[in-house]
C-alpha cells in the first residue's frame, strides 16, 4: 500500500527543508510527500522543489490546503503531517499493519512535544490520554486515514480552526482510531513562545468554545 504524505505550509521556509529531509527513506520506499501552500511570500516553495513529489497551492487554511492534497493524492492511505512534525522510524510499516492487523481505517501516533522543559513531558502524556479515551486526534499527532473512507465523509470541514475535531466526529462513527504508541516528534515552539500554562488555558478554552457552539472564526481570531 502506498502513502500519501500532505504537509499544509504558509510561511515555513526556515523548517521546510529539514523536514522535507526527514521523508527521504519514505519516498525511496515508493510513498509520495504532497506539499500544499496556502500563499507564502518567503522561500517555502522554491525550497521544497527537489524535496517533495507534488507541489500545490490552495487557498489559505489548514483544512482547504489539506482537502487540495488529499484530492491531487496518488496513495491508498492519506497521512497529515505537520510541517513542524517528525514521523517515527517504520511509521510507513508502522501504519500499514496496524490498520490491518487492527482492522482500522484511521488512526493516529502518539505525540511527544520537542522542547526540554519538564511541564512539557505532563502536556504530551495529558494528550496522548486524552486522544485515547476521546477518540479525538488533533494535528499534532499525525492523522491518517484510508483514502476510501476520506472520501465517504468529505473530508476537512473548511473551518477556520478545529477542523482536526471536526473530522474525528465525522471519522468515529466508522470506529475508533488506532492509537500507535510510537511518537511523532512536534514541535513546542508555540509552547515556549507565549508560555505552557497559558496556551494550555488558551487552547481548552477554544476547545470548550467549540463544543458550545462558537464560530470557528471567532475562535480563529482567538488563536492567532
Amino acid at each position: 500500500m502506498k502513502l500519501s504524505i500532505i504537509i499544509p505550509t504558509l510561511n515555513e521556509a526556515t523548517v521546510i527543508g529539514s523536514s522535507l529531509s526527514t521523508l527521504t527513506s519514505l519516498r525511496e520506499a515508493g510513498h509520495e510527500v504532497i506539499v500544499v501552500d496556502g500563499g507564502s511570500h518567503d522561500d517555502t516553495l522554491q525550497l521544497a522543489q527537489s524535496r517533495a513529489d507534488q507541489i500545490f497551492t490552495a487557498n489559505k487554511g489548514r483544512a482547504s490546503q489539506m482537502n487540495k492534497g488529499a484530492e491531487i493524492a496518488n496513495g491508498d492511505i492519506l497521512v497529515f503531517l505537520h510541517v513542524d512534525s517528525t514521523l517515527p522510524p517504520n511509521a510507513d510499516s508502522l501504519i500499514i499493519e496496524g490498520l490491518k492487523q487492527n482492522n482500522k481505517t484511521w488512526g493516529r501516533f502518539d505525540v511527544q512535544l520537542a522542547g526540554r522543559q519538564p511541564f512539557l513531558r505532563i502536556v504530551e502524556t495529558l494528550m496522548n490520554w486524552r486522544s485515547r479515551i476521546s477518540g479525538i486526534v488533533t494535528g499534532d499527532q499525525c492523522l491518517f486515514v484510508c483514502r476510501e473512507l476520506f472520501d465517504r465523509i468529505g473530508g476537512f470541514p473548511e473551518i477556520a480552526l478545529m477542523e482536526d475535531i471536526a473530522i474525528s466526529k465525522r471519522l468515529k462513527r466508522y470506529g475508533q482510531p488506532l492509537c500507535i504508541s510510537r511518537r511523532v516528534i512536534a514541535s513546542s515552539r508555540r509552547w515556549e513562545r507565549q508560555g505552557t500554562l497559558r496556551t494550555i488555558l488558551l487552547m481548552w478554552r477554544l476547545r470548550l468554545g467549540y463544543f458550545l457552539g462558537e464560530s470557528p472564526e471567532h475562535l480563529a481570531r482567538r488563536y492567532h
